[in-house]
């Protein structure tokens, strides 16, 4: 049996830092419900899919906008996710600390997007903030979290210890894992414990370019998805994590969905409910990590699967 994370980071951006109050109304809307001529494909469609297929997420949510705009949105987020029996976690984007409208940190500092940008003491302070947002907005406790962008460092680790948070999936080989201070640059693969968290990497796999990618719905095909998984399972490995967004079913514009990335997830949510037997979609909520003392190799994934991708990933432009 390999434990499946379908993760989805839940976050509200402007477009920009300028007139983000005349804009915050329109864009919650377009990031949250993803509003189109034809129904909505945001962050409730996701739900619903997961739900008919009876399966399990873990949604990372994004609680600093609120210093901004206030806990109602927040609040209207973690609800949508409760009632669909939906994992909530915390998910944080400093770039919004110099936007609250009240001070988050002793000394206000310029616009830093990622948490490696700020001091231990400083990241256990807005950790401990997103905590209090997530349960001042009904979220309850929370046990995970995950570095916006994944930026993030020993010291976020530490300051997650200090806030009783024990897992962790900030860990992507593919982007700042390797520069984290984590293992000396050795790419991680499965659960491993350090400073009093335990760590979930980001599943990452070598295309056949000479380079590694993460296991995101929106970055790659539903053929790489299911090989990728069939060969983790035969390699009898523990985790599997796979990387989503509440508006990642949408253009870039927001003011449309996208088709290709519509038929990954729900191709996705066919192959996991046919085959529960051999996958089971897991949460961090009562998970009892298995630890491995010897990581893995990368997954490798044929180049013609990832040619196939890049011609996919070309016809997205018609939604553009």
């Amino acid at each position: 049996m390999l434990n499946v994370f379908f993760t989805v980071d839940v976050e509200i951006w402007c477009g920009g830092w300028t007139n983000i109050d005349t804009k915050f109304p329109q864009a919650f809307q377009q990031y949250v419900y993803g509003r189109t001529q034809r129904g909505e494909y945001g962050l409730r469609y996701k739900l619903q899919q997961l739900r008919d297929h009876g399966l399990h997420g873990v949604f990372f949510v994004e609680p600093l906008f609120a210093t901004r705009f206030g806990t109602e949105p927040l609040a209207e987020i973690i609800g949508l996710i409760q009632e669909y029996g939906q994992e909530v976690q915390l998910h944080m984007h400093p770039e919004w600390v110099d936007e609250s409208t009240y001070p988050l940190l002793p000394t206000r500092l310029r616009k830093r997007p990622f948490m490696s940008d700020f001091s231990l003491e400083d990241q256990t302070t807005l950790i401990a903030e997103g905590i209090k947002l997530i349960a001042d907005a009904g979220g309850g406790n929370v046990n995970a979290f995950r570095a916006g962008s994944f930026g993030f460092n020993l010291n976020t680790l530490v300051a997650l210890a200090t806030n009783n948070i024990t897992f962790d999936s900030s860990y992507n080989a593919s982007y700042f894992g390797l520069g984290s201070g984590l293992a000396s640059g050795k790419i991680l693969l499965e659960p491993f414990f350090s400073n009093g968290v335990t760590e979930f990497p980001m599943t990452v796999f070598d295309d056949g370019t000479r380079s590694l990618r993460h296991t995101q719905l929106g970055a790659i095909s539903s053929r790489e998805m299911e090989g990728l998984m069939w060969k983790s399972l035969k390699q009898k490995r523990k985790t599997f994590v796979i990387l989503s967004h509440n508006f990642e079913l949408m253009n870039r514009r927001r003011d449309q969905a996208d088709d290709v990335v519509i038929n990954r997830f729900k191709t996705l949510c066919y192959f996991l409910d046919k085959n529960r037997d051999v996958f089971r979609t897991a949460g961090f909520k009562d998970m009892n990590p298995e630890l491995v003392t010897n990581q893995p190799e990368p997954l490798t994934s044929p180049f013609w699967k990832t040619g196939l991708r890049m011609i996919e990933q070309l016809s997205r432009r018609r939604y553009e």
